[in-house]
């Protein structure tokens, strides 16, 4: 009756759409977990990127106390001193750069509800735990060589660096 009065073919299953509530949860998780691939890409991008700029902080420091390096090691420092020194450093770059991003997030997550109060924000403590805890694990990974480097510098060597 319809499609008589409307000139289409009954048979014809696109003349008259249904919403199925079915694809639409499909199509909604998947363009989810696109989006989830796509912005963990972006972190991991900006991790490494984060990462080779505290390595050349590193590589920096080590040429700029090269000669300061080469007296701890002329009075006895060990190899393992040196590099726990610099290694530590590394990480406490980071970890105080995490910190300051989680404070900021936490400011921002407290910022938002007292502005608009219909848009609920909350922080989760496991997102800022792991927040923290990458951010101390990139100064260990990118923090590592140039403290190795740093160990093994020749002490005589670094006595006459200028």
């Amino acid at each position: 009756m319809v499609a008589r009065r409307h000139h289409f073919d009954p048979k014809d299953e696109k003349a008259t759409p249904e919403w199925d509530t079915v694809d639409s949860k499909k199509e909604v998780n998947a363009f989810s977990l696109g989006l989830q691939a796509v912005l963990g890409l972006i972190g991991v991008v900006t991790l490494a990127v984060g990462g080779v700029g505290v390595m050349n902080i590193m590589l920096v420091s080590v040429t700029e106390r090269t000669r300061e390096i080469g007296v701890r090691k002329a009075i006895g420092a060990r190899k393992r001193d040196i590099l726990l020194q610099f290694t530590l450093e590394a990480i406490t770059l980071t970890a105080l750069g995490g910190l300051l991003g989680v404070l900021l997030g936490a400011i921002i997550t407290w910022t938002i509800p007292a502005i608009w109060s219909s848009l609920p924000a909350r922080m989760s403590l496991f997102w800022a735990t792991f927040g923290l805890g990458a951010a101390v694990a990139e100064g260990l990974l990118f923090g590592i060589y140039p403290a190795w480097k740093a160990a093994n510098l020749d002490p005589i060597e670094s006595l006459r660096y200028e």
